[in-house]
Protein backbone atom coordinates (compact mmCIF):
# COMPACT_ATOMS: atom_id res chain seq x y z
CA UNK A 1 0.00 0.00 0.00
CA UNK A 2 1.54 3.34 -0.55
CA UNK A 3 1.94 5.73 2.24
CA UNK A 4 -0.02 9.18 1.77
CA UNK A 5 1.93 12.10 0.28
CA UNK A 6 2.11 13.77 3.84
CA UNK A 7 3.49 10.76 4.98
CA UNK A 8 5.90 9.88 1.92
CA UNK A 9 7.18 13.44 2.64
CA UNK A 10 8.51 12.97 5.93
CA UNK A 11 9.86 9.75 5.17
CA UNK A 12 12.11 11.84 2.51
CA UNK A 13 13.24 14.59 4.53
CA UNK A 14 13.94 12.16 7.45
CA UNK A 15 16.08 10.25 4.70
CA UNK A 16 17.72 13.44 3.40
CA UNK A 17 18.50 14.43 7.16
CA UNK A 18 20.24 10.73 8.19
CA UNK A 19 22.20 11.11 4.68
CA UNK A 20 23.71 14.72 5.37
CA UNK A 21 24.59 13.57 8.86
CA UNK A 22 26.33 10.20 7.65
CA UNK A 23 28.04 12.64 5.26
CA UNK A 24 29.20 14.77 7.92
CA UNK A 25 30.89 12.21 10.10
CA UNK A 26 32.74 10.59 7.57
CA UNK A 27 33.59 14.17 6.38
CA UNK A 28 35.10 14.94 10.00
CA UNK A 29 37.09 11.29 9.71
CA UNK A 30 38.92 12.32 6.51
CA UNK A 31 39.41 16.24 6.65
CA UNK A 32 42.35 17.78 7.69
CA UNK A 33 42.76 18.69 11.65
CA UNK A 34 41.04 21.72 12.03
CA UNK A 35 44.33 23.49 13.87
CA UNK A 36 46.46 22.93 11.01
CA UNK A 37 49.88 21.40 10.39
CA UNK A 38 51.07 19.71 13.89
CA UNK A 39 47.61 19.60 15.54
CA UNK A 40 45.35 17.16 16.81
CA UNK A 41 42.45 16.28 14.73
CA UNK A 42 39.44 18.44 15.99
CA UNK A 43 40.99 19.87 18.84
CA UNK A 44 43.19 22.56 17.15
CA UNK A 45 45.85 21.94 20.17
CA UNK A 46 49.71 21.12 19.66
CA UNK A 47 50.17 17.70 18.67
CA UNK A 48 52.71 15.38 20.65
CA UNK A 49 56.13 15.97 19.21
CA UNK A 50 57.70 12.60 17.94
CA UNK A 51 60.53 11.31 16.44
CA UNK A 52 63.83 12.56 15.42
CA UNK A 53 64.41 16.70 15.80
CA UNK A 54 67.39 18.29 14.09
CA UNK A 55 68.89 21.11 14.59
CA UNK A 56 71.29 23.68 13.12
CA UNK A 57 72.76 26.09 15.50
CA UNK A 58 75.22 28.74 15.99
CA UNK A 59 78.53 27.54 17.50
CA UNK A 60 77.92 29.53 20.64
CA UNK A 61 74.75 27.79 21.41
CA UNK A 62 76.59 24.67 21.42
CA UNK A 63 76.83 23.62 25.52
CA UNK A 64 73.03 25.81 26.24
CA UNK A 65 71.66 23.89 23.36
CA UNK A 66 72.69 20.45 24.32
CA UNK A 67 71.39 21.12 27.90
CA UNK A 68 68.31 22.24 26.87
CA UNK A 69 68.30 19.08 24.10
CA UNK A 70 68.60 17.10 26.98
CA UNK A 71 65.86 18.55 28.88
CA UNK A 72 63.48 18.47 25.76
CA UNK A 73 64.07 14.58 25.10
CA UNK A 74 63.30 14.03 28.87
CA UNK A 75 59.74 16.28 28.76
CA UNK A 76 59.29 14.58 25.95
CA UNK A 77 60.08 10.92 25.95
CA UNK A 78 60.47 8.94 22.40
CA UNK A 79 61.91 12.32 21.36
CA UNK A 80 65.51 12.70 19.74
CA UNK A 81 67.32 15.58 19.55
CA UNK A 82 70.31 16.26 16.76
CA UNK A 83 72.14 19.26 16.67
CA UNK A 84 74.77 20.45 13.58
CA UNK A 85 76.58 23.03 15.49
CA UNK A 86 79.15 25.70 13.37
CA UNK A 87 79.64 29.31 11.99
CA UNK A 88 75.71 30.64 11.30
CA UNK A 89 76.70 31.67 7.73
CA UNK A 90 78.57 28.06 7.00
CA UNK A 91 75.17 26.46 8.28
CA UNK A 92 72.76 28.95 5.81
CA UNK A 93 74.90 27.49 2.94
CA UNK A 94 74.18 23.83 4.29
CA UNK A 95 70.68 25.15 4.25
CA UNK A 96 70.83 26.61 1.20
CA UNK A 97 72.75 23.22 -0.47
CA UNK A 98 69.07 21.53 0.91
CA UNK A 99 70.83 20.33 3.81
CA UNK A 100 67.81 18.24 5.57
CA UNK A 101 67.07 20.88 9.25
CA UNK A 102 63.86 21.28 11.47
CA UNK A 103 65.31 23.99 13.16
CA UNK A 104 68.13 27.24 12.60
CA UNK A 105 69.16 29.13 15.09
CA UNK A 106 71.72 31.96 14.27
CA UNK A 107 73.80 34.29 16.07
CA UNK A 108 72.79 37.17 14.20
CA UNK A 109 70.04 38.74 12.20
CA UNK A 110 72.48 38.89 9.12
CA UNK A 111 72.65 35.45 8.46
CA UNK A 112 68.86 34.73 9.27
CA UNK A 113 68.16 36.88 6.90
CA UNK A 114 69.77 34.90 4.21
CA UNK A 115 67.88 31.81 5.25
CA UNK A 116 64.83 33.64 5.10
CA UNK A 117 65.56 35.33 1.10
CA UNK A 118 66.57 31.60 0.33
CA UNK A 119 63.30 30.47 1.45
CA UNK A 120 64.54 27.75 3.59
CA UNK A 121 62.97 29.04 6.37
CA UNK A 122 58.93 28.00 7.27
CA UNK A 123 57.25 31.14 8.97
CA UNK A 124 58.67 34.02 10.90
CA UNK A 125 61.95 34.27 12.81
CA UNK A 126 61.96 34.60 16.56
CA UNK A 127 64.75 36.39 18.64
CA UNK A 128 65.49 34.66 21.66
CA UNK A 129 68.73 36.11 22.99
CA UNK A 130 71.41 38.39 22.83
CA UNK A 131 75.28 38.40 23.30
CA UNK A 132 77.95 40.98 23.31
CA UNK A 133 81.91 40.16 22.74
CA UNK A 134 84.74 39.44 25.18
CA UNK A 135 88.22 38.48 24.86
CA UNK A 136 89.60 35.46 26.07
CA UNK A 137 92.87 34.72 27.10
CA UNK A 138 94.19 31.52 28.51
CA UNK A 139 94.87 31.44 32.69
CA UNK A 140 96.99 33.98 33.96
CA UNK A 141 96.90 36.16 31.22
CA UNK A 142 100.48 36.08 29.95
CA UNK A 143 100.13 38.76 27.65
CA UNK A 144 98.41 40.67 29.89
CA UNK A 145 95.55 42.07 27.54
CA UNK A 146 93.82 44.58 29.04
CA UNK A 147 91.87 46.19 26.86
CA UNK A 148 91.08 45.89 22.79
CA UNK A 149 93.33 47.92 22.09
CA UNK A 150 95.98 45.93 23.59
CA UNK A 151 95.15 43.16 20.58
CA UNK A 152 96.76 45.31 18.21
CA UNK A 153 100.08 45.48 20.20
CA UNK A 154 103.39 43.93 18.30
CA UNK A 155 103.74 40.50 19.49
CA UNK A 156 100.55 39.91 20.30
CA UNK A 157 99.08 36.86 18.79
CA UNK A 158 95.04 37.33 18.20
CA UNK A 159 92.32 34.96 16.66
CA UNK A 160 89.10 36.02 15.25
CA UNK A 161 86.20 35.06 13.71
CA UNK A 162 86.17 35.17 9.82
CA UNK A 163 84.55 38.34 8.39
CA UNK A 164 81.48 36.45 7.23
CA UNK A 165 80.76 34.81 10.96
CA UNK A 166 78.61 36.69 13.37
CA UNK A 167 81.32 36.76 15.63
CA UNK A 168 83.88 38.62 13.27
CA UNK A 169 81.38 41.18 11.67
CA UNK A 170 81.29 42.41 15.11
CA UNK A 171 84.49 42.38 15.65
CA UNK A 172 84.93 44.32 12.85
CA UNK A 173 82.31 46.78 13.92
CA UNK A 174 84.38 47.26 17.31
CA UNK A 175 87.58 48.20 15.10
CA UNK A 176 85.78 50.53 12.73
CA UNK A 177 84.21 51.96 16.04
CA UNK A 178 87.50 52.37 18.07
CA UNK A 179 90.16 53.03 14.83
CA UNK A 180 92.04 49.92 15.94
CA UNK A 181 93.16 48.11 13.49
CA UNK A 182 93.63 43.90 14.23
CA UNK A 183 96.40 41.71 12.48
CA UNK A 184 95.06 38.62 13.51
CA UNK A 185 97.58 35.60 13.12
CA UNK A 186 93.94 33.36 12.24
CA UNK A 187 90.65 33.73 11.02
CA UNK A 188 88.39 31.47 12.32
CA UNK A 189 84.78 29.90 10.68
CA UNK A 190 83.49 29.40 14.41
CA UNK A 191 83.71 30.98 17.87
CA UNK A 192 84.55 27.87 19.24
CA UNK A 193 87.74 27.27 16.69
CA UNK A 194 88.61 30.83 17.87
CA UNK A 195 88.39 29.68 22.06
CA UNK A 196 89.44 26.20 20.96
CA UNK A 197 92.98 27.96 19.95
CA UNK A 198 93.57 30.08 22.80
CA UNK A 199 92.79 27.30 25.54
CA UNK A 200 95.41 25.35 23.54
CA UNK A 201 97.94 27.90 24.36
CA UNK A 202 98.13 28.83 20.43
CA UNK A 203 97.09 32.39 20.98
CA UNK A 204 97.65 34.92 23.30
CA UNK A 205 94.30 36.37 23.02
CA UNK A 206 90.59 35.37 20.83
CA UNK A 207 87.29 37.44 20.45
CA UNK A 208 84.83 35.47 21.09
CA UNK A 209 81.61 36.13 23.45
CA UNK A 210 81.31 36.69 26.81
CA UNK A 211 79.14 33.35 27.01
CA UNK A 212 81.76 31.40 25.91
CA UNK A 213 84.22 32.46 28.10
CA UNK A 214 81.76 31.98 31.22
CA UNK A 215 81.05 28.42 29.54
CA UNK A 216 85.10 27.80 29.48
CA UNK A 217 85.10 27.88 33.17
CA UNK A 218 88.99 27.85 34.25
CA UNK A 219 89.96 26.68 30.85
CA UNK A 220 90.24 30.48 29.52
CA UNK A 221 90.06 33.78 31.47
CA UNK A 222 87.98 37.11 30.30
CA UNK A 223 88.50 40.68 29.61
CA UNK A 224 85.68 42.75 28.92
CA UNK A 225 86.13 45.71 27.25
CA UNK A 226 83.63 48.63 27.26
CA UNK A 227 83.35 49.19 23.35
CA UNK A 228 81.35 45.71 23.31
CA UNK A 229 78.05 47.35 24.48
CA UNK A 230 77.94 48.93 21.59
CA UNK A 231 77.82 45.98 19.30
CA UNK A 232 74.99 43.33 20.70
CA UNK A 233 74.52 40.62 18.66
CA UNK A 234 70.81 39.15 18.26
CA UNK A 235 69.67 35.53 18.17
CA UNK A 236 67.10 34.84 16.16
CA UNK A 237 65.51 31.24 15.61
CA UNK A 238 62.92 29.61 12.71
CA UNK A 239 61.84 26.50 11.24
CA UNK A 240 63.27 24.99 8.48
CA UNK A 241 60.49 23.68 5.85
CA UNK A 242 62.84 21.33 4.53
CA UNK A 243 62.83 19.06 7.56
CA UNK A 244 61.40 16.00 7.67
CA UNK A 245 59.94 16.78 11.69
CA UNK A 246 57.83 20.13 10.97
CA UNK A 247 56.02 19.48 13.89
CA UNK A 248 59.33 18.50 16.12
CA UNK A 249 60.74 21.28 15.21
CA UNK A 250 58.14 23.47 15.76
CA UNK A 251 57.60 21.94 19.53
CA UNK A 252 61.38 22.41 20.16
CA UNK A 253 61.19 26.24 18.76
CA UNK A 254 58.56 27.35 20.97
CA UNK A 255 60.48 25.11 24.00
CA UNK A 256 63.29 27.16 23.84
CA UNK A 257 62.04 30.29 23.62
CA UNK A 258 59.71 29.39 26.37
CA UNK A 259 60.64 29.80 30.12
CA UNK A 260 62.70 26.55 30.16
CA UNK A 261 65.01 27.87 27.29
CA UNK A 262 64.80 31.45 28.52
CA UNK A 263 66.23 30.18 32.23
CA UNK A 264 68.77 28.02 31.06
CA UNK A 265 69.99 30.81 28.45
CA UNK A 266 70.07 33.29 30.98
CA UNK A 267 72.03 30.98 33.20
CA UNK A 268 74.47 30.67 30.49
CA UNK A 269 74.82 34.76 30.24
CA UNK A 270 73.12 35.17 27.15
CA UNK A 271 70.51 38.48 27.61
CA UNK A 272 67.15 38.78 26.75
CA UNK A 273 65.88 39.73 22.77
Amino acid sequence: MTPPVSRRVRLATAGAVLAAVLLAVAGCATASPSGGPGTDAGTGTPARASGTITVFAAASLTKTFTELGKDFEKANPGITVTFSFGGSSDLVSQLTAGAPADVFASADEANMKKAVAAKVVDGDPVDFATNVLAIAVPPGNPAHIASFADLARAGVKTVVCAPQVPCGAATAKVEASTGVTLKPVSQESSVTDVLGKVIAGEADAGIVYATDVKGAGSKAGSVPFPEAKDVVNTYPIAAVGQGANAAGGRAFLAYVTGPEGRAVLTAAGFGAP
